[in-house]
């Protein structure tokens, strides 16, 4: 008997981004899965972020917030996701062609993986003379702490929790780590699932990479304190 295809729900959470949030959305629909749903969560933005989304309410549920950051976005995204699946990509980001299907054929194969992730690779668009402006990849693909990666079935979150809204960088480590913790099965596959767009207005171009260092180990600080008091909770 033929299995019925995992429904997944694409969540976009996104702050300012009308310069690229137009290509993240296609590169989605580009994907030509189905069943599908791809939720934009406006988190406060004051450009034209919800012009551009406005171009795909044929396809995409839009819902704005007040600013409360990439947490609080994704976490509004989950609590009205529809799916058996749950993936993220971030406004300025693209997903690789014809690469959800595989990724969901995968967990549909193995119910005893929880999560599956991916490789991300860097590229940037480079602006040239002769053949205006071009995709430009850039180092190796790699396996980052990067939500983007993965994809989860939607029971991760029913069992761990959402994502710490107290956290406004290395969410992401302090998701990854309560994961590890609760033995959840995690399977890694080789292709590249996300390409991270370099530009000037990322976070990882904003800061030097001092005040970089320092803000994610303020975090893992934060993630570390937190997680110790868990554990005593538990034993007390």
């Amino acid at each position: 008997m033929k299995l019925k295809q995992l429904f997944a729900s694409v969540i976009i959470p996104v702050y300012n981004g009308e310069e690229f949030l137009g290509e993240a959305i296609e590169s989605i629909i580009k994907q030509n899965y189905q069943p599908l749903e791809i939720i934009i969560v406006d988190d406060g933005s004051t450009d034209k972020t919800a012009e551009v989304a406005y171009k795909f309410k044929d396809v995409a549920k839009y819902i704005y917030q007040q600013n409360a950051g990439a947490s609080s976005a994704r976490n509004t995204g989950i609590k009205i996701a529809q799916g058996d699946l749950i993936a993220f990509l971030d406004s300025d980001d693209l997903w690789t062609p014809n690469i959800l299907k595989s990724y969901v054929d995968f967990l549909q194969n193995n119910p005893q993986v929880d999560i599956v992730q991916g490789h991300l690779q860097n590229f940037r668009i480079e602006n040239d003379l002769q053949t205006n402006s071009i995709n430009k990849k850039f180092g190796k693909p790699r396996l980052p702490f990067n939500i983007g990666t993965f994809i989860y079935r939607k029971s991760v979150f029913e069992r761990i929790g959402l994502f710490d809204e107290n956290l406004r960088h290395s969410e992401d480590v302090e998701f990854l780590v309560r994961i590890k913790e609760n033995n959840l099965n995690r399977a890694v596959l080789k292709s590249v699932i996300l390409l991270y767009r370099r530009h000037k207005n990322s976070l990882i171009s904003q800061y030097d990479e001092t005040k970089l260092k320092n803000l994610h180990r303020q975090s893992w600080l934060k993630i570390l304190k937190n997680n110790l008091d868990q554990r005593r909770q538990k034993n007390v």
